[in-house]
């Protein structure tokens, strides 16, 4: 490989090894993703600009908390199985071919899995700084910190346990 391309050209998206650790969260948190495996596929091939993860949610997982990004545009496309889109005011049963976009600062959504099936989809968001998170339904913040890492603290700015 050139030095201008240290990464592979193409690759299977299931060479890519999952993400060992499966969140970043907090407990009591971080044990309701044990259901979740990401393959990163964007950080994968070196990108910066905006991250590609391969997700696949076994039967009762959660892609993350209800959540909303105050700068980063998510996206997300089904490739197999029926995952639920969880959002502030509204459940939308999805299936492969389905796709749906969320706006910063948009509505709070979150994707589940009701099905006896694994459902697996790819996530696409950018990777905006200074972007936060917000939890609705949780007693969580997250800001993105210059080096790209999430700090987690309650919503009155007390932090977790590490």
């Amino acid at each position: 490989m050139s030095k201008s391309q240290p990464y592979a050209a193409a690759v299977r998206a299931t060479d890519v090894a999952p993400q060992a650790k499966r969140s970043n969260y907090p407990e009591p948190f971080f044990s309701r993703m044990a259901k979740r495996e990401k393959r990163k596929l964007g950080d994968h091939f070196g990108l910066v600009n905006f991250g590609v993860n391969l997700t696949t949610l076994e039967p009762g997982g959660e892609s993350a908390l209800l959540h909303r990004h105050s700068q980063q545009d998510e996206f997300i496309y089904v490739l197999e199985g029926c995952p639920t889109l969880v959002m502030d005011d509204e459940e939308i049963a999805l299936e492969p071919g389905m796709c749906a976009g969320f706006r910063a600062g948009g509505a709070a959504h979150q994707m589940v899995n009701r099905s006896s099936e694994p459902a697996t989809y790819l996530e696409v968001g950018d990777r905006t700084p200074g972007d936060e998170c917000t939890y609705p339904r949780d007693d969580l913040k997250a800001s993105l910190d210059k080096e790209g890492s999430w700090v987690f603290s309650r919503k009155d700015g007390r932090p977790y346990p590490i």
